[in-house]
């Protein structure tokens, strides 16, 4: 891979982990990640205009893949609540590779090559480092953590499959996007009862430039993925787990403790070990 491949995809793993990290440091985290879902829906409005709409086929998995998509931010959130960032990020992360292998295995007998296998194991001890011991992260937000993991899996399968039925991206994911950033702010709504947003107040641009940080994000690793390999640039993109643990301490003030980055570490290269395909 040449050099900017590789620039573009740590670019977008070191954005991944600062959004996160801007929703981890929100007052009100559902409110933070709500907020932050307006700079995908505008995005998604202007790129719905450049495409029609998806064909009927495509409709269900559009509706469920936002509707994931939600659950993903309500769990994110709640294992935020008493997880720090450096704690849960690597659990979701590292999980997901993790519950995609396995569940090929378990529910449609697929076969794991040994880097699966290794990489398996590696991800399981590093979650573990990271959920046992002195200092580790609760009970409840690794329940939470896991649980988003899980999700994230899930809607990936759905817009895999999505995407196919749709025939073009663009409208899929635009659309996608709409219905998610319409579906937050009711869910918001509906456990709140009202949605305030004050654009003067420095909380609603924090959470505006986290949502800019994720759509950065997002593109710095589409734009990777048109200039190279996808194995390696979905390795990469894995070490933002590392990254996590380094701004959770130097911008959050989390203990950063040899433990936490040894953990981290092998979260990171567990889910490499998962997620290259030569």
């Amino acid at each position: 891979m040449n050099p900017t491949v590789v620039g573009l995809a740590l670019f977008a793993a070191i954005l991944h982990a600062g959004w996160n990290a801007f929703l981890r440091t929100g007052a009100d985290r559902l409110w933070t990640v709500t907020v932050m879902s307006f700079s995908s829906t505008a995005a998604a409005i202007v790129l719905a205009l450049f495409h029609p709409l998806p064909v009927a086929a495509a409709l269900p998995y559009v509706v469920l893949s936002a509707v994931l998509q939600v659950g993903y931010s309500v769990f994110l959130v709640a294992a935020y609540r008493d997880g720090e960032l450096g704690q849960v990020y690597p659990i979701v992360r590292g999980s997901v590779p993790l519950l995609v292998a396995l569940g090929g295995f378990l529910l449609a007998g697929q076969r794991l090559a040994t880097p699966e296998l290794l990489g398996v194991a590696l991800v399981a001890c590093g979650i573990m480092g990271l959920s046992l011991g002195r200092g580790r992260a609760s009970a409840i937000s690794i329940v939470y953590a896991l649980a988003t993991g899980a999700i994230i899996a899930a809607y990936a399968t759905v817009d895999a499959i999505g995407v196919r039925a749709a025939g073009d991206s663009g409208a899929y994911t635009a659309w996608v996007l709409l219905i998610y950033g319409i579906l937050l702010p009711a869910t918001f709504v509906g456990l709140r009862g009202r949605l305030a947003v004050d654009l003067r107040a420095p909380e609603t641009r924090k959470a505006l430039a986290g949502g800019l940080f994720a759509l950065m994000a997002y593109g710095a690793v589409v734009a990777a993925f048109a200039l190279g390999p996808a194995g390696p640039i979905t390795a990469i993109r894995e070490t933002s787990v590392v990254f996590a643990a380094f701004i959770g301490r130097f911008f959050l003030g989390e203990a950063l403790t040899p433990r936490r980055v040894g953990a981290c570490a092998v979260v990171a290269l567990g889910a490499i070990c998962l997620g290259y395909q030569p």
